[in-house]
């Protein structure tokens, strides 16, 4: 059995999240520049977006997080490795998933706090070149913790909202190396997928395009604003179903990275895609402009088709494209 050895480049993402977490605050720029690169790139969720400075990042993101967030632990529930398919030989990433958990004990981006226990949505991919994280990928769900704040962003969800849990398999921190063969069979499940949605009309009705790749029980854990879905039909009625009316001309779909390792596989894009907000997306109405989607999906395949997954989508960068400012409707008291 063939397996791929990404033991170092795990092993400098294990190092660099405990020393992050550990430090107070004034020590988080020396903690970066230990573990990164000096032409470090760093993209977020906004109203962060990209950085290339270690420094810039510390004070804007991670300083300001670890203030308002108390006791502060990395609560993983996905850990893995592997080469990039889109760039064969080039690049390997790590990418972690879970919840960045702690007391919310200061406002954050003007998020109330609540003096409870917080749970942040991330996804996060690292390239690792020489022992150092030389870019960075970091999405994190910020409407879902203003709706733990009782901050409500967006219209009524279609989808439930909740603390999402972690693969029902349990097996999804892969410290030890995986079966080649098997990342293999997970990527060619999640390229099959990817070329369905791209075509959104494949001849066969919805549910039955989905089908194609999707287990019947899927489970969809869709960000805040949409929410969470649970089995074929409810995830066309819930979410696919309503993207694709109020969504047109999408883009083709431009990832940075996509890798698998064992069962599980994702990717991400800056932006994936775009696409025109034609009827009413997010019971928001319509603007007919083109905006970003700024994407991480992360699945978990069960013999040949996909089970769960795990989408973080940039929702406050896509609707400020389109004139709605999130975070400043809070700012001035417009949103409840």
């Amino acid at each position: 059995m063939v397996t791929y050895q990404f033991e170092n480049e795990k092993k400098t993402v294990l190092e660099y999240y405990d020393s992050l977490i550990s430090v107070p605050n004034e020590a988080v720029v020396d903690v970066m520049a230990t573990h990164v690169s000096e032409n470090y790139r760093w993209r977020g969720f906004h109203p962060f977006d990209e950085h290339q400075e270690v420094k810039s990042v510390a004070e804007t993101f991670w300083g300001p997080l670890k203030s308002s967030f108390q006791s502060l632990q990395r609560r993983m529930d996905i850990f893995m490795a592997g080469e990039n398919s889109l760039t064969v030989g080039e690049d390997v990433w790590v990418a972690s998933m879970g919840h960045l958990m702690g007391l919310f004990d200061k406002p954050w981006l003007g998020i109330p706090p609540t003096g409870k226990m917080a749970f942040l949505r991330y996804c996060e991919f690292n390239r690792i070149k020489g022992n150092k994280i030389i870019e960075t990928a970091m999405y994190f769900d910020i409407p879902h913790l203003m709706m733990q704040a009782g901050v409500n962003p967006f219209p009524p969800q279609t989808g439930a909202h909740l603390v999402q849990p972690g693969p029902a398999t349990h097996d999804g921190l892969m410290m030890d190396p995986q079966p080649f063969e098997e990342g293999q069979k997970t990527l060619f499940v999640i390229n099959a997928m990817i070329s369905d949605l791209g075509q959104w009309n494949s001849g066969l009705g919805l549910e039955d395009e989905l089908r194609r790749t999707w287990h019947e029980d899927m489970i969809w854990w869709g960000p805040g604003g949409i929410g969470s879905t649970y089995t074929i039909p409810r995830y066309a009625k819930q979410h696919s179903g309503p993207f694709r009316t109020s969504l047109t001309d999408r883009s083709k779909t431009n990832h940075i990275c996509r890798i698998a390792e064992g069962h599980f596989g994702g990717f991400f894009g800056w932006p994936n895609f775009t696409a025109r907000p034609t009827g009413g997306f997010m019971g928001l109405p319509a603007t007919d402009k083109v905006g970003e989607f700024r994407v991480i999906d992360i699945y978990r395949r069960e013999g040949d088709k996909l089970a769960e997954n795990w989408i973080f989508i940039d929702l406050l960068h896509f609707w400020k494209e389109q004139g709605v400012d999130i975070l400043k409707r809070m700012s001035e008291g417009l949103v409840q």
